[in-house]
């Protein structure tokens, strides 16, 4: 596959991975890469898509490229399509897109929290549906990974649709993991901790200091912490654990925390 040095446990496991361009997506797309998988990279921003193929820690991992639209089930329609007709059906599926930004409540307009919603609740809903059903076709004791936040548990004012967003997937992911445990389909969220530097989600340096100053371990999150959750939780060691949360934060969703430094 690739030259890097790696355990190999997802060699040919065919993964799907939404918002892949991004921070999380990059490094959740490396990590699978280097343990051998097959992957699906899938994003709205098309250029990044394709630079991110060309990354050297991708080098030699077989991919599949779509540019989909997450807002729109027509573009979800034609991804499901391309995994159906090259895969038949995948392993596991990486629900990761997400969008973020400051606005309070008050002054939100209709239009942009039905946007946070489709793009952080409903594209997870479709995706996994649709995905699901061909996992059970094909017999597959596939496992589905949602990206969810520790915002879900508490929320700032600023940042009340993306709370009430990531709650509401913390929930469909238990939900989904009832439904789908017949099956042998894992479903578990993972809240990978601050990782400052979106384009699509910008963030000011007072914001960002401040939440730095805010987790226990006192960095922000890298390329090593969630990946590695996410990879544990797809593989054969966590057979049997669906239906739950696990927070990779430093710390952050533990308590109430001042940085002394």
């Amino acid at each position: 596959m690739n030259n890097l040095n790696s355990t190999q446990r997802f060699a040919g496991k065919k993964v799907i991975i939404t918002g892949a361009a991004g921070i999380f997506g990059t490094w959740i797309a490396q990590a699978f890469a280097k343990e051998g998988a097959i992957l699906c990279l899938t994003d709205v921003r098309e250029q990044e898509l394709h630079a991110l193929a060309a990354d050297p820690l991708l080098k030699g991992c077989e991919l599949l490229l779509h540019p989909t639209n997450l807002l729109d089930p027509e573009s979800i329609k034609e991804l499901v399509s391309l995994v159906e007709k090259e895969w038949s059906a995948p392993d596991i599926l990486i629900n990761n897109a997400g969008t973020y930004h400051r606005q309070t409540l008050l002054d939100m307009p209709l239009e942009e929290w039905d946007k946070v919603m489709a793009l952080n609740v409903s594209a997870p809903f479709l995706l996994t549906q649709q995905f699901a059903k061909l996992m059970i076709k094909d017999e597959i004791k596939g496992s589905i990974i949602n990206i969810g936040s520790g915002a879900s548990l508490n929320v700032q004012v600023g940042g009340g649709h993306y709370s009430t967003t990531k709650a509401a997937l913390s929930m469909l992911t238990r939900a989904y993991s009832l439904e789908l445990a017949p099956y042998q389909i894992r479903v578990n969220t993972v809240g990978p901790g601050f990782a400052p530097g979106s384009v699509v989600s910008h963030l000011g340096d007072d914001y960002v200091e401040n939440m730095v100053s805010s987790i226990p371990m006192g960095r922000t999150s890298g390329p090593n912490d969630a990946p590695q959750a996410i990879l544990y939780l797809c593989s054969e060691q966590a057979s049997f654990i669906t239906g739950t949360t696990l927070f990779v934060d430093g710390g952050k969703t533990a308590g109430t925390f001042k940085s002394t430094k």
